[in-house]
């Protein structure tokens, strides 16, 4: 089973510029989707796309929400914490399998000068009680736009950006929370010295074009269930946004 998730930093940008070539080519059972900027009756789906369409827009007009694309109808789709403070930005969108839960976020970014720390570790912290109390249930993936860099290894320049949003001490404290709660970062499973593999590039001074990036885009998984995990990826040759696809490979 192929999963890939994808901030597009805009759907429609992303479909002028090859979103459905993509698609087609990497053909996943499942697609999730970040940073959509749109309603789901203002994209127009190609004939024969073969897929059911899950949507959480932010209520802000144009702005956030997630969507995912199955080609297995879900037991049940939940969007959103439940909790209103954390449910007008379109974040969450969470689907019920057979054997896990599967949950798209799009993390709120901290800002300039870390101005949203305080409620992105609010975030964080509701987050993560999400997860587990799916957990209680059945295992659990995670995926999407993180925002945090977890470790040096996963942005270029980690000196330079400590205090910046996705590098902060806080942000990273807290991802390390979430890993420690029962979670495993499958990319850094199976390649865990690998340097260099980002998966967002700032437009501005070229950073794509000298690799001068960040990986803040993951899959992650319930230990009990990383056994079957087959592999992990990160599809850095994906044009069409300013972050990159990242794939997860469950074994049949």
């Amino acid at each position: 089973m192929k999963l890939i998730s994808w901030n597009v930093n805009g759907i429609r940008a992303a479909i002028g510029k090859g979103f459905f070539d993509f698609v087609n080519s990497h053909n996943p059972d499942v697609l999730l989707l970040q940073e959509v900027k749109a309603m789901q009756e203002q994209v127009e789906f190609p004939p024969g796309f073969n897929y059911l369409v899950e949507w959480n827009p932010a209520v802000k007009k144009g702005y956030s929400g997630v969507a995912a694309f199955s080609k297995t109808e879900p037991i049940s789709v939940g969007r959103g914490l439940g909790i209103e403070e954390h449910d007008q930005e379109g974040r969450v969108l969470t689907l019920e399998y057979p054997d896990f839960y599967l949950v798209n976020v799009y993390t709120p970014n901290s800002q300039n000068e870390l101005r949203r720390l305080p409620y992105r570790l609010t975030w964080d912290l509701a987050f993560r009680e999400h997860l587990k109390s799916l957990e209680a249930i059945k295992p659990v993936i995670f995926c999407g736009d993180l925002n945090v860099a977890h470790n040096e290894i996963d942005l270029a320049r980690p000196k330079t950006n400590r205090k910046s949003a996705g590098f902060s001490d806080e942000e990273r404290a807290s991802f390390t929370e979430l890993l420690d709660s029962g979670f495993i970062d499958t990319f850094r499973h199976f390649y865990p010295d690998e340097t260099d593999r980002y998966s967002w590039w700032s437009y501005r001074a070229g950073a794509r074009g000298k690799n001068v990036g960040w990986r803040i885009d993951y899959f992650g998984v319930s230990a009990s269930m990383i056994d079957r995990v087959e592999s992990a990826a990160i599809h850095s040759d994906v044009m069409g946004s300013d972050h990159c696809p990242v794939e997860l490979v469950l074994k049949k």
